[in-house]
């Protein structure tokens, strides 16, 4: 009896430890066979649309569960991020996709002074403290930058 209690409990806890709180746990790509981080720092809707393609395209190529990529918006590139901006659909299937969204908090606020109140981001974008420094933070972690 107490053997088939401990395996219940262990089969129990092999199914439900993908789960927290009803939530399923990302995916830890910390040995994806890639990792990426992509900049995006041009107002460009040309370049918005290309740095999405190459994260669509990674995705395709890799596997979402064997590729770790970032997208990191700075300066006019933030533009990307912004709650309305057309792609939202996209970036929203991408986030789905495993991709991450990273938005410069520096940026954020500097366009704040301009625009009167600070933009509304997507809700997938993380902000972090600055754009550079995340890609260097994320360079020095072994990601590939690449600047479409």
């Amino acid at each position: 009896m107490k053997s088939k209690l401990i395996k219940a409990f262990a089969l129990l806890a092999l199914v439900a430890s993908p789960f927290i709180g009803g939530q399923a746990i990302a995916a830890d790509k910390s040995l994806a066979d890639a990792k990426i981080v992509l900049q995006i720092s041009d107002p460009n809707p040309f370049k918005q649309t290309l740095v999405l393609n190459v994260a669509n395209n990674l995705v395709k190529h890799y596997g979402q569960d064997s590729v770790d990529i970032e997208i990191v918006a700075f300066g006019p590139g933030l533009r990307l991020l912004f709650a309305e901006n057309t792609n939202k659909g996209r970036i929203a299937s991408l986030a789905g996709a495993g991709v991450t969204f990273s938005a410069c908090a520096n940026t954020t606020r500097n366009m704040g002074k301009i625009l009167g109140k600070p933009p509304v981001l997507n809700s997938k974008a993380v902000t972090v403290s600055a754009g550079v420094v995340r890609i260097i933070d994320l360079v020095k972690k072994g990601y590939t930058l690449v600047k479409p």
